[in-house]
């Protein structure tokens, strides 16, 4: 499929500009919001800060089921030199597991993704059906666990994967309690409203070195100083069974784990059934099938 007009250059030679985002926050069909468990406020504050933090939404009896599913898939022969499953860059250890909605690797994590409330919420910022462009567990083992740099997803998807729009929200259900050592997630409040372009062609099959230590698509330290000093920097501590709702645009990263504790959570990309992928923008072909949804985009139903 040919690309629409590119709103959000990236990967460019040269360093561009800022761009002010150019799609809303809060989205509407037509002129009309969608209704949802979201109040006012709720509302108010994704648009301003780019992001939710609901501590202790699932119960502890849905998190030890959440865990054991990750101990089972983690453990799974057919799994282990699947493409979709990443280790550490320095051990054996597993990073990520992706394609978690799938029924091929979980049949749990693929109900959960149908949880009417995470669905409603979603759809009620996107007023859009949705479908999951992309699904993922984090393990980042206490220790070894590596960070990840700071980045847009947006960014990513845009340039890698040929999503056009800002129109996606990430759910990340925290599996284990996560605190200021054991590598959190931070977030700078607002950095949503801007794209920052980044510099550096794409190269051959980034992913595979990008999954384990990202290097392209990484805004340069000027624009991120610039944000950062504006708007600060936030941590998504809680204990598990929190969940953080996060726009695509934001800009987050997190740190290396050198507490004893694992820091594991699950991630389910929500994209507009409105925003399917084309061509990737800055790269010659798309990321494979597990990163990226690019066939089934059949609205999610509860």
């Amino acid at each position: 499929m040919l690309n629409s007009k590119d709103l959000y250059p990236t990967r460019t030679e040269h360093r561009l500009e800022t761009i002010p985002r150019l799609d809303p926050v809060i989205h509407t069909d037509g002129d009309r919001r969608w209704e949802g468990p979201l109040s006012e406020a709720d509302v108010e504050a994704f648009e301003r800060d780019g992001y939710l933090f609901f501590e202790g939404f699932f119960s502890p009896e849905e998190v030890a089921s959440f865990r054991e599913e990750l101990r089972r898939l983690e453990a799974t022969p057919e799994l282990r030199d699947w493409e979709g499953m990443i280790r550490e860059p320095e051990s054996d250890e597993v990073r990520s597991v992706f394609q978690i909605h799938k029924p091929s690797v979980s049949a749990h994590f693929r109900g959960l993704a149908r949880d009417p409330r995470l669905l409603d919420r979603v759809r009620q910022l996107l007023a859009s059906d949705v479908y999951i462009h992309q699904s993922r567990i984090n393990y980042k083992p206490g220790f070894r666990g590596k960070g990840f740099n700071w980045h847009s997803d947006f960014e990513t998807w845009h340039a890698e994967d040929g999503m056009p729009r800002m129109r996606a929200v990430s759910c990340s259900i925290i599996l284990t309690d996560n605190h200021a050592f054991n590598g959190p997630l931070m977030l700078i409040p607002g950095s949503h409203k801007d794209f920052v372009p980044c510099v550096g062609a794409t190269p051959e099959d980034h992913y595979k070195s990008s999954l384990k230590a990202q290097e392209f698509g990484v805004p340069d330290e000027d624009a991120l100083r610039r944000l950062a000093g504006e708007r600060g920097i936030d941590a998504a501590t809680g204990p598990a069974g929190s969940l953080l709702i996060f726009e695509c645009n934001v800009l987050h990263a997190s740190n290396a784990n050198m507490s004893p504790d694992p820091r594991s959570n699950v991630f389910f990309v929500y994209n507009s059934v409105r925003n399917t992928p084309q061509a990737p923008f800055a790269a010659r072909r798309p990321r494979p099938a597990f990163l990226a949804e690019r066939e089934d985009f059949t609205p999610l139903r509860r």
